[in-house]
């Protein structure tokens, strides 16, 4: 029944929320290695701070959700609680939903964060709000499912942290956080437009700079997408290691 998963994906992120991410550790790597990050370059290159705000809000994104969400399932498979949450009466999709919206809701809360300290710091303003939290909910669910997707496709937990680095540090630096998409040579742009954190750098600079709902429309589409397959892909291979 639609209900018993509905609360059962409830249950798992409040759960995993308690369990895994509310914990210092996973805080401040969430907030201040996007923060490190960004000051580095800022020092080198000062007087840009306001030009890098949408990547240190899609790095937040991207660090605050898969902060555990890369190895939370991994290693319940490793201690037998995935298991025992499958005893309960709730779908496998729906069980991995609640996984990646627990991811959603701890990268919300600290991009939410150093958004307050961009805006006031920094004074920005006419931002388009409504597109900004469209953005930053979107972003949020393609990055989820990513860690998602990292944490079924292996099975071990220090393999799971490897692949997430891996594929987490390259987005960094060729998604436009630091420079423009339109300075790097062509094949790493291509390379570029193969990740979703392009898109989600490229939406939040729009809403920042007060852009319509039709100028980020690509944008929002494409984060929509990366979710939607990365979550299926996620589900697929979790459905597959299960049996």
């Amino acid at each position: 029944m639609w209900q018993d998963d509905l609360r059962g994906i409830t249950y798992i992120a409040l759960k995993d929320l308690r369990a895994y991410y509310l914990k210092p550790p996973n805080i401040s790597w969430g907030i201040l290695f996007p923060f490190a990050l960004i000051l580095a370059f800022a020092l080198r290159q000062p007087g840009e701070m306001r030009d890098l705000v949408p990547g240190l809000l899609g790095m937040t994104v991207l660090f605050g959700t898969t902060s555990m969400e890369a190895i939370v399932i991994t290693f319940e498979r490793r201690i037998g609680a995935l298991e025992r949450l499958m005893l309960a009466p709730v779908s496998l999709p729906a069980l991995l939903l609640g996984k990646v919206v627990g991811g959603m809701a701890f990268g919300l809360v600290t991009t939410v964060a150093v958004l307050a300290v961009a805006v006031v710091g920094l004074g920005l303003w006419g931002i388009n709000w409504p597109l900004l939290i469209l953005a930053l909910v979107l972003s949020a669910t393609a990055f989820s499912a990513l860690g998602a997707f990292v944490s079924v496709a292996v099975r071990e937990v220090f393999e799971a942290q490897t692949l997430a680095n891996f594929i987490r540090f390259p987005m960094v630096f060729l998604c436009g956080v630091f420079v423009p998409l339109a300075a790097m040579p062509s094949g790493l742009q291509l390379v570029a437009r193969c990740l979703p954190l392009t898109y989600a750098v490229e939406v939040l600079r729009e809403a920042l700079a007060g852009a319509t709902f039709w100028t980020a429309g690509a944008d929002l589409l494409a984060l929509g997408a990366f979710a939607v397959v990365l979550f299926a892909l996620a589900a697929r291979t979790l459905a597959t290691r299960l049996d």
